[in-house]
């Protein structure tokens, strides 16, 4: 079913919504009445008339919470969520709005998403304490909005990699895998009574039964990995609840920080990072490294764009060092939907002539590639 093509009026309409200015200067000769008049009015508010600087531009919003919470509530009436968090991304990036988010009405009115709660957390040390309580709510709540996301598929995606990781010779009729014995045993199909006599039977174990797996997350805290350290976060929570994973998180720029007592509250270890500052990778994997325990059953994974203000040869000794023992070894250069990321190439070639290749990776194929670490099979690299 084809849709009906917009009208002439229409289509003017749109477009004197996207060029803006006053009525006639855009060329369109069509003025804007009610609600697109109004809508216009936002939209003039943040990206302005004319040429000149974005703070040029957006002169209209002035520098105050109150004519920003209205702004806010405005647009929230006018447009789709989706693009009421790019207006308000905008808003901060391009008008220096940052600091009016250290206000409790100011935080009231916006619309939560992953890059307010990253903007949040890097202005943590400069909030006040009538401002703080505001902040947990709004970081909660995205907080438990990815949660509900996220969860489900991680445990059950998880818990099949660690029966599968489990198998066994001699299993129970309940743990019986049949795809993988009736395939070990084909050569023994008999033509006649049209079966397979499975001299070899193959299972996998229970992962309930203890602790199979340890996995450690290793999240560069700089600042322009906020997203990835939001969701990472919320991943190591998951993997917390998970009897069959010892997890441990680890957040570092040039000090090192273990929040694995926290993970019961991923909100709690969000306001325990501290965004910005220097990188010292090499530092980092040092003490992760100083906790493994078990390298034959541990997932390191390294959640850093690779930009390495410590030792890089270092660096790379303690990665080989970690997967000659046993470890699996996991580099990711951001954990978002963001797309493709700023890195260090030269960092990541590194990595990947060590058998350890370095890529981006979305929040809904984290589970997957932790799925692959866990049975040791290869990792579901996404094309570049």
């Amino acid at each position: 079913m084809t849709s009906t093509p917009p009208s002439t009026d229409e289509r003017l309409r749109r477009w004197r919504l996207v060029l803006g200015g006053e009525p006639g200067a855009e060329g369109t000769g069509r003025a804007l009445t009610g609600q697109d008049a109004a809508m216009d009015g936002a939209l003039a508010a943040l990206y302005g008339r004319g040429k000149g600087t974005a703070k040029d531009r957006g002169a209209g919003l002035g520098a105050s919470a109150p004519s920003v919470a209205r702004w806010l509530g405005d647009i929230r009436g006018y447009f789709p969520g989706s693009v009421v968090q790019i207006m308000q991304r905008d808003a901060i990036e391009r008008l220096g709005l940052a600091t009016l988010l250290l206000e409790p009405e100011m935080l009231e009115a916006v619309e939560a998403d992953v890059h307010l709660v990253g903007t949040l957390l890097s202005l943590n040390k400069a909030m006040p304490e009538t401002t703080r309580e505001t902040a947990r709510a709004v970081v909660r709540k995205v907080v438990e909005d990815l949660e509900k996301r996220l969860a489900t598929r991680t445990r059950a995606t998880l818990t099949g990699a660690l029966d599968r990781s489990a198998r066994i010779s001699r299993p129970r009729h309940r743990d019986i895998d049949w795809d993988r014995t009736i395939r070990a045993n084909l050569k023994n199909y008999l033509p006649d009574h049209h079966t397979v006599v499975p001299e070899r039977l193959i299972g996998y174990g229970r992962a309930a039964r203890g602790v199979k797996k340890d996995v450690v997350l290793c999240i560069d805290q700089s600042g322009s990995m906020a997203a990835s350290v939001v969701y990472a976060s919320v991943f190591g929570a998951v993997l917390a609840s998970m009897r069959s994973i010892a997890t441990r998180l680890v957040v570092f720029d040039t000090a090192v920080v273990d929040l694995t007592d926290q993970l019961d509250d991923p909100v709690d270890v969000l306001f325990g990072t501290q965004l910005g500052g220097g990188t010292d990778i090499n530092r980092a994997l040092a003490y992760c490294q100083s906790q493994i325990t078990r390298p034959a059953d541990t997932v390191v994974v390294l959640i850093s764009d690779l930009y390495e203000g410590g030792i890089r040869d270092e660096m790379l000794k303690r990665v080989a060092a970690m997967k000659a023992s046993g470890v699996q070894f996991v580099a990711l250069l951001a954990l978002s939907d963001e797309g493709a990321p700023a890195y260090d190439r030269e960092h990541a070639a590194a990595l990947a002539a060590l058998g350890a290749p370095a890529f981006a990776c979305t929040p809904d194929l984290f589970p997957e590639v932790m799925a692959a670490a866990i049975e040791r099979r290869p990792l579901p690299i996404p094309e570049a």
